[in-house]
C-alpha cells in the first residue's frame, strides 16, 4: 500500500499485540462501535448474559468486569451500571412503575430520588407517599392495593436513623401475598456499601448504590449500580436500561475498578475516625444531639447493633433551638480541614448545613439547626481540632 494511502494503513493496520498480557489493573476497553468476526456472530451475540459484545452501550470488558465486581461486593448475582446514584435510583423507579401505580419512599429518604418522584413520576401519573421508616405499622397503613415498589434506606439520609429493614421488608412480603405483581423493595445502599451489612440477607429485592462514593474513594467520578440477586428483576432492570441508552465511560469504569481494591480499608478507617469524632461532638457546648447508628440513643442504635458490624463515614449534630442559623452557617464556614461540598466518602471532610423543616414531609422533632458531617482520610486530631476552633463561632 503506498504512502499516499497512510490513513487507511493505520485504520486497518494488521499489527495485534500478543494475548497472555496480565497487569493488576484491568485493561480499560472504549467503544461505541464494536466489530463482529462475521455476518453470524452479528446476529446471534448476546449481551444481556454477557457471552458476547455488540454495541459499547451494552457493555466492554472493562463495565463487564466492573459489574461482576460490584454484584460480589453486595453479595448480590447480577449488577446493571449507571452513569450516576440518582440514574440508578430513576431506573429503577421507571423498571418497574407504570400509570397508576403507586411508590412508597421513606420521609428521611435521599433527596434526590424523592425529588424525582414529586417531579417526573407524579407527571406520568404515578403517585408516591412518604412513610416513616422507624414504623413499620405506618408502612403497612400506607400500603394500598396499588403500591408497585418501595424504597427503604439505611440508614436515612442527613439524620441516619437506622431502621429495622427485615420488619420493614416483612411487612412488604405479607402486602404482597396473592398479588399478579408483587411489591419490589428497593434499598439505597450507599452508606452501607456491601461492607456494613449484607443487604440481601436483610430481605431487599434490589440494591442501589452510588459508586460516586465509597467504591470510587475519589470524590471524581459520578456512577451508580443496581444489583440484585433474582435474574427476572435482573430483566427488567437490563431491558429498561438499554431502552434508554443509559452507559458509563470506560475511564469512568478504570477509576471505581481502582477504588475497589482499598474500599474496605477505606470505609473501616473512616468508620473509626468518625465514631470518634461523633463521640466528642455530642459533649459540646450547643449540641442538642448527635445522630450516628453507633451511638446510643441515636435512632435505630440497637437494630444497627443486630444487622449490622460497621457504620461509615458520616454524622450529623443538632444545635440547641437558642442558636441562630447564622451562626450555625458562621461555624461551618470558618471550619478550615473540613470543607463545604455535597457527597461523601472521598478522601477530604466536608459539612454542610440543613433546615431540617424544609426536608421533612411527615416533621422533624428538633427545632434547631443541623449540620452534616462526612469524615475523610485526614488524620482524627486535626479534625477535632478543627471542629473545636469553630465551635466557639455558635456562641458569638
Amino acid at each position: 500500500m503506498s504512502r499516499e494511502r497512510l490513513s487507511t494503513q493505520l485504520i486497518h493496520h494488521p499489527y495485534k499485540p500478543p494475548e497472555g498480557f496480565e497487569a493488576v489493573a484491568p485493561g480499560v476497553h472504549k467503544a461505541s462501535t464494536v466489530i463482529f468476526p462475521n455476518v453470524h456472530a452479528l446476529r446471534t451475540y448476546d449481551w444481556k448474559d454477557k457471552s458476547g459484545y455488540t454495541y459499547g452501550l451494552h457493555g466492554t470488558p472493562t463495565t463487564f468486569t466492573l459489574e461482576e465486581r460490584i454484584a460480589t461486593l453486595e453479595g448480590g448475582a447480577h449488577c446493571v451500571l449507571a452513569p450516576s446514584g440518582l440514574a440508578a435510583v430513576a431506573l429503577v423507579d421507571m423498571a418497574f412503575l407504570r400509570t397508576g401505580d403507586e411508590l412508597l419512599i421513606p420521609d428521611n429518604a435521599y433527596g434526590p430520588g424523592k425529588t424525582f418522584a414529586e417531579g417526573e413520576l407524579a407527571a406520568w401519573g404515578i403517585p408516591h407517599r412518604f412513610y416513616d421508616p422507624m414504623s413499620p405499622a405506618d408502612l403497612a397503613a400506607k400500603i394500598s392495593p396499588a403500591t408497585r415498589l418501595v424504597w427503604l434506606e439505611a440508614p436515612g439520609s442527613i439524620t441516619l436513623e437506622f431502621p429495622d429493614i427485615p420488619a420493614l421488608v416483612a411487612v412488604v412480603r405479607q402486602a404482597s401475598e396473592g398479588r399478579e405483581r408483587p411489591i419490589v423493595t428497593a434499598l439505597d445502599n450507599t452508606w452501607g456499601a456491601g461492607i456494613a451489612f449484607a443487604a440481601f440477607d436483610l430481605g431487599v429485592d434490589l440494591s442501589v448504590q452510588a459508586l460516586t462514593k465509597y467504591p470510587s474513594g475519589g470524590a471524581d467520578v459520578l456512577m451508580g449500580s443496581v444489583v440484585t440477586r433474582d435474574e427476572a428483576l435482573h430483566r427488567t432492570v437490563l431491558l429498561c436500561h438499554m431502552r434508554l441508552g443509559l452507559g458509563v465511560a470506560g475511564n469512568d469504569a478504570e477509576l471505581v475498578l481502582r477504588g475497589l481494591p482499598s474500599i474496605e480499608l477505606r470505609y473501616r478507617a473512616q468508620d473509626a475516625a468518625t465514631r470518634e469524632l461523633a463521640h466528642w461532638m455530642q459533649g459540646q457546648p450547643g449540641v442538642a444531639q448527635v445522630f450516628h447508628p453507633a451511638l446510643a440513643g441515636s435512632p435505630g442504635h440497637g437494630t444497627w447493633q443486630r444487622d449490622a458490624r460497621a457504620a461509615g463515614c458520616l454524622f450529623s449534630a443538632a444545635f440547641d433551638a437558642s442558636i441562630p442559623q447564622e451562626r450555625i452557617d458562621a461555624f461551618c464556614d470558618s471550619l478550615r480541614v473540613f470543607k463545604l461540598g455535597w457527597s461523601w466518602a472521598g478522601p477530604i471532610s466536608l459539612c454542610a448545613p440543613y433546615r431540617m423543616s424544609a426536608i421533612r414531609t411527615l416533621g422533624w422533632p428538633h427545632a434547631g439547626g443541623l449540620v452534616r458531617f462526612a469524615i475523610g482520610l485526614e488524620h482524627v486530631e486535626d479534625l477535632r481540632a478543627d471542629l473545636a476552633q469553630a465551635l466557639p463561632r455558635l456562641q458569638s
